[in-house]
């Protein structure tokens, strides 16, 4: 791990609501193609009593000069690098798609720096050893947009503004090559426990898939059903809203 500074932990953490006596810390990590304002909701929700770090990755919003990082991770790298001296309270990892191996590969690292891990809480995302030989990152633009429609994680009324589409097209390929090209290596499993939340129609993950996250820990493992695709938690932010808060000790929201 590396040095950082300041404006690295400003770069990479949006905090969307004061919570200086929080009891717990949590950092959410967004999905291919995502921002840290997918996160507004959650951290709004859960302040004070549990501080939310939006991640920011490269390449995007206010980010979007500088050069992507092209690797998972590269990305964990990074969010490990800077999470590392923070342990004045428990800290938790909250990861949808893309981001639940981010999520996951970043606990792997703040474990073995020493660095205790509260909880892992994944998202839409089928366990590492449940590989899929998916290739949308090779596909035209045409071919990448009509994954986008597929998965309904874009407002579709965005994808017909060409402007838009130009500028979200390398970030979204871009984040499909880092998932794309993932693969688990071997090594010991979490300390951490770990809850996986997944829609019961997720194209991207089954039941059987998610369900594997279970041999990734010895602290305990729950799978949370709900109903929806790929993008159900945001039919479901209640319920999942709550067991953040339950699990974080705060107050139910």
């Amino acid at each position: 791990m590396v040095a950082h500074d300041g404006n690295a932990e400003e770069n990479w953490f949006r905090r969307f609501a004061a919570s200086p006596e929080a009891k717990a810390r949590l950092v959410c990590l967004p999905h291919a193609g995502g921002s840290a304002t997918f996160y507004f909701p959650v951290a709004k929700a859960l302040a004070p009593d549990i501080e939310v770090l939006a991640v920011q990755y490269p390449g995007r919003q206010d980010r979007r000069h500088e050069p992507f990082l092209t690797s998972i991770g590269a990305m964990a790298d990074r969010v490990a690098d800077l999470l590392r001296d923070k342990t004045d309270r428990p800290l938790a990892l909250f990861g949808h798609s893309m981001g639940a191996m981010v999520a996951y590969e970043t606990a792997r690292r703040l474990e073995r720096a020493g660095v205790p891990v509260a909880g892992l809480f994944v998202s839409g995302r089928r366990a590492p050893s449940r590989v899929r030989d998916d290739s949308v990152h090779t596909r035209t633009d045409a071919g990448v947009i009509d994954e986008l429609r597929r998965l309904s994680g874009t407002e579709m009324n965005l994808l017909g503004d060409d402007d838009v589409v130009r500028m979200i097209l390398p970030v979204v390929r871009n984040d499909y090559r880092a998932v794309e090209t993932y693969r688990d290596t071997p090594g010991e499993p979490l300390a951490t426990p770990i809850v996986a939340f997944t829609g019961d129609a997720d194209p991207m993950a089954t039941i059987d898939e998610v369900a594997s996250w279970a041999d990734y820990t010895t602290g305990g493992f729950d799978l949370v059903e709900l109903p929806g695709g790929h993008f159900f938690l945001t039919r479901h932010q209640d319920v999942i809203l709550g067991r953040l808060a339950g699990e974080l000790g705060g107050a139910r929201v």
